[in-house]
């Protein structure tokens, strides 16, 4: 692969080929704030999410973007997977297997610089504070289906030791 440049200028490998799963129902979103992200490196773990721009306290990052699927197959798919990209809804989930940039990257914190919030049809992700271009995007995954069965890796003071 060839590495690529990011508006920060931190050198990293393009996630890779797309992967086909077929005609999908996804939900996508676009703002200037999102459409700065870009994925690379994490100290946390394996490839993490980072601000292109500086993003302000209180604001709109972005949502989660994927296939919408019914939660009882999320559920099965979760199953199976070694790594998990789904937000379960309301009703429904959204899966982000096969999406090359985005929140499927954001890496859990005990410290977060962002929240999610969620309603019947998306996840919407927005800054707890002033985030530096250049800073790793986190969130709280809990409470998830590891139900404190996964050693955390964040380095926060306060970390819980475990998701």
């Amino acid at each position: 692969m060839v590495p690529i440049d990011n508006p920060v200028g931190l050198k990293f490998d393009p996630v890779g080929p797309m992967l086909d799963f077929g005609p999908m129902k996804r939900v996508a979103f676009s703002s200037p704030l999102h459409d700065a992200l870009f994925v690379g490196p994490s100290p946390i773990t394996g490839r993490g999410l980072f601000a292109g721009c500086a993003i302000p306290k209180r604001a709109k990052i972005g949502e989660f973007e994927g296939e919408l699927i019914p939660i009882a197959e999320a559920r099965r798919r979760a199953t199976k997977l070694r790594i998990v990209a789904i937000v379960e809804l309301d009703r429904k989930a959204i899966d982000a297997r096969g999406m090359r940039t985005g929140f499927r990257f954001i890496n859990h914190s005990c410290a977060p610089n962002t929240f999610m919030r969620r309603t019947k049809d998306r996840a919407e992700f927005y800054a707890l504070r002033d985030i530096a271009k250049g800073e790793e995007l986190t969130v709280d995954y809990r409470p998830s289906h590891h139900e404190g069965r996964l050693r955390c890796r964040c380095g926060a003071p306060a970390c819980h030791g475990w998701i």
